[in-house]
């Protein structure tokens, strides 16, 4: 397996594991949502949407870390890169069309891992395809 795919690999856990903590963080209290990620309107979350979001976070992190143990996956690859599509549109649109959250440090963080994620993702796709090319001419 390439380098790179490892370190992939690697980035996925860790994105995983934090993820996991804010899953708790939302169903512990829900305060952190309107005081760190929806600042512009904090009176719209509550502790169900705390909850959804939380169950959100959850899903992703389990697909995500499914995807570090088999990243050869295709399907799961795929459906893990759209997690990070998602996310990415989801902060995007709750600061530039909902306004329900400022550009501060709590929405730039989840900006700035959905982007660089997506962005390790695609570039994963090159080292899979040419790591099946390779598998599929030493099997002939």
């Amino acid at each position: 397996m390439s380098r790179f795919l490892n370190v992939l690999r690697s980035w996925l856990v860790i994105v995983s594991i934090i993820a996991m903590g804010n899953t708790l963080q939302s169903f512990r209290d829900h305060t952190f949502l309107y005081e760190k990620l929806y600042t512009g309107k904090p009176d719209l979350v509550n502790g169900l949407q705390a909850r959804t979001f939380g169950i959100w976070t959850l899903l992703s992190s389990v697909i995500r870390c499914f995807c570090a143990i088999d990243i050869h996956n295709k399907t799961l690859y795929h459906i893990t890169l759209w997690t990070f599509f998602l996310a990415l549109a989801h902060f995007l649109t709750e600061v530039f069309i909902f306004e329900t959250a400022a550009p501060t440090v709590g929405v730039l963080a989840p900006l700035m891992v959905a982007s660089f994620s997506v962005f390790g993702m695609l570039l994963g796709l090159q080292y899979l395809e040419v790591e099946r090319v390779s598998r599929h001419k030493k099997r002939k």
